[in-house]
């Protein structure tokens, strides 16, 4: 069967995982090229990957009649209007989130896959994860009953540079959203309206750069049921990363991932190892099977299981927590 030419545009942290896995673990993927504004480090990746194209101007790429999709790792900003030049193109498109910090670039983009007709999947890699996509079958199934309370905690282990900070989005755009997502991936149902409270007790830098570091946002859901996220940029011990689910007829839990699952008892304390420390470490699988899923959905075997439209809905409920911060109130999510 034939594969599907990829380009990866952007190879920095997050492009180079996606080039690695495209080239080493997609058996239907051929890695054809690569494209970053830093010469040297395209070069490296393309030498290291044996990657027969290696371009510092992306346009080359959607240019190339070979390639049949493209997978967008570049800086936040590009990224909208990248997608709209790749469906122009008619480029299958996978690209990281967010699609845009503003909502009007965001339905731009979204015209524009439309209008060519092409796919698009938008990186929110943790509904790949094994643990989380078990935990939405369960849900799914019934076997918990009826949905009454999900709670989600994502702690980093430690904040990221004031000058990542300053041109994120902030944390509820930047780093909540993955929990947006989650949050209305787990139930299958839609968040109508939620309040969020935040503060800054880590660095004072964060506030100055006008964010929070800490944050906690409650939820309210079509079907009744009521949410919870909790955000923290710095925990001590490592990446935390949990979700629990409660209904009417159980509770799923899933709980942290650690280098092992050895817990030694003894008469004084009990020992385990503590979380594994980074995003990097903690969803490697879930990065390896979101590629297998585009790759899948450019061949027509599926549809994609993060739409354009699930990248702005998580957008649209970044901004509703940053106005229910300044309000102090609940903001209904518009649609």
């Amino acid at each position: 069967m034939k594969k599907v030419n990829i380009g990866v545009i952007g190879v920095g942290r997050i492009g180079r995982i996606h080039a690695t896995n495209l080239k080493n673990n997609i058996p239907g993927a051929n890695l054809l090229a690569v494209s970053d504004v830093y010469e040297k480090g395209v070069k490296e990746v393309a030498e290291n990957l044996e990657v027969p194209i290696a371009v510092t101007d992306y346009q080359r790429l959607l240019e190339n009649k070979d390639i049949d999709a493209v997978v967008i790792c570049s800086s936040t900003d590009t990224h909208a209007r990248i997608i709209s030049e790749a469906a122009e193109a008619s480029k299958h498109i996978f690209c990281e989130k967010p699609i845009a910090l503003e909502i009007e670039k965001i339905d731009r983009a979204l015209a524009a896959v439309d209008k060519a007709g092409v796919t698009l999947q938008v990186g929110f890699n943790r509904r790949f994860d094994p643990s989380f996509r078990k935990a939405r079958e369960k849900v799914a199934s019934g076997a918990i009953g009826e949905p009454h309370l999900v709670r989600i905690t994502s702690r980093d282990p430690e904040p990221p540079s004031i000058d990542y900070v300053k041109v994120s989005g902030g944390l509820f755009l930047d780093m909540m959203i993955h929990d947006f997502d989650m949050a209305r991936y787990i139930i299958g149902d839609e968040i109508e309206e939620l309040m969020a409270t935040g503060t800054c007790l880590i660095d004072p830098a964060i506030a100055e750069a006008g964010d929070v570091d800490t944050a906690v946002v409650t939820l309210k859901y079509r079907g009744g049921a009521l949410g919870t996220i909790d955000n923290s940029r710095k925990a001590v011990y490592g990446y935390d990363q949990r979700i629990e689910v409660f209904g009417s007829e159980g509770c799923v839990i899933v709980g942290n991932h650690k280098p092992t699952e050895v817990t030694m008892l003894g008469a004084d304390n009990v020992n385990s190892d503590k979380p594994l420390f980074f995003f990097l470490e903690r969803y490697q699988e879930a990065y390896r099977e979101e590629m297998k899923e585009f790759v899948a959905v450019v061949k027509g075997d599926k549809e994609p299981l993060v739409s354009g439209i699930d990248g702005k809905i998580s957008v649209q409920l970044g901004y509703a927590a940053q106005e229910s911060i300044k309000k102090g109130c609940y903001i209904k999510i518009q649609r």
